[in-house]
């Protein structure tokens, strides 16, 4: 079962729950799942906090997602609600949030103009899937459409 786990974890980063629902969907008993966790966990495999600091930064500095979205997965991965928060504060500045969506919006639509009510709706719905807030798009936007 430790060769699976290992295995498993030789892809990507994984958090526990993630480990641990791959090994129970492979038929092992959960008393053999939980030693295997505690052993992975010994070995430093598993550490849920350098996992989630880790994604968290490689998500919004990579791939541009806001903090909603970064919430979401690290949820979905069965992250602790008291470290997606402190994670989420420590990676996604609110200032730095705002520069973010700029710059993604800037270069997604560098080409349009900002204020075509079309182009809006698109711009909105392409930083809300990426997980901004609904006070940065409204406040870029607005002073974007102002700025034109």
């Amino acid at each position: 079962m430790l060769e699976c786990a290992l295995r498993f974890l030789g892809y990507r980063p994984r958090s526990t729950a993630e480990v641990h629902n791959h090994l129970i969907s492979r038929g092992y008993s959960a008393a053999a799942v939980a030693g295997t966790l505690e052993r992975l966990h010994s070995l430093s495999y598993l550490n849920d906090e350098k996992f989630a600091r880790n994604w968290a930064a490689s998500k919004f500095i990579n791939r541009g997602y806001g903090p909603k979205r970064i919430e979401r997965e690290l949820r979905s991965k069965g992250i602790r609600e008291a470290l997606i928060r402190d994670v989420l504060r420590e990676t996604c500045d609110p200032g730095y949030e705002s520069d973010r969506a700029r710059s993604l919006l800037e270069k997604k639509f560098a080409s349009q103009n900002l204020t075509d009510p079309k182009v809006v709706r698109r711009a909105v719905g392409f930083l809300q899937r990426r997980g901004y807030s609904s006070k940065v798009i409204f406040d870029l936007l607005k002073y974007s459409v102002l700025d034109d």
